[in-house]
């Protein structure tokens, strides 16, 4: 199989943050492709300058990084949203690989999971926790949804 994974770096982090523990990258990387042949990752993420040891991390372990440019808010929050670039390049890679995992719990994305679902494309939708995930994404993920509430010993620091 040559299956290709597209997270949503954000979303995941703050999932995961959510549960009590933090996600140690490198062990996920793995773990994608030891457990669900996933040959190429891709994270979304903001870039921000001053957290380039991260992102040489993220390379290190594996990952193609995909940037978005941040923007602050009012409060001065920054702001990165990733999601058209997410689906903007799993449609590019759509005759790349056999299936899609889509690593995110946000509900922006149910159309490009309803439509993977439809071209039997869909490997899953890896969701960091139940209480957070969309209810239109689980609705379209159908029986291929997961979660990784349980992965702290696998994949934890």
């Amino acid at each position: 199989m040559n299956n290709y994974a597209f997270i949503d770096a954000q979303n995941v982090h703050l999932g995961i943050k959510s549960l009590g523990w933090d996600l140690d990258w490198h062990k996920f990387r793995i773990y994608l492709k030891e457990k669900y042949s996933v040959s190429v990752a891709y994270i979304f993420i903001g870039y921000i300058p001053s957290n380039q040891d991260l992102y040489s991390g993220l390379q290190k372990a594996g990952y193609i990084l995909i940037f978005k440019p941040i923007i602050f808010d009012s409060a001065g929050k920054a702001k990165g949203n990733c999601d058209a670039d997410l689906v903007l390049r799993t449609m590019i890679e759509l005759p790349n690989f056999d299936k899609a995992m889509i690593v995110t719990s946000d509900g922006d994305f149910y159309s490009l999971v309803k439509y993977l679902y439809e071209q039997n494309k869909l490997q899953m939708v890896f969701s960091p926790y139940v209480k957070t995930c969309s209810k239109l994404l689980k609705k379209e993920a159908k029986e291929k949804i997961y979660f990784m509430d349980n992965l702290r010993k696998k994949v934890g620091k």
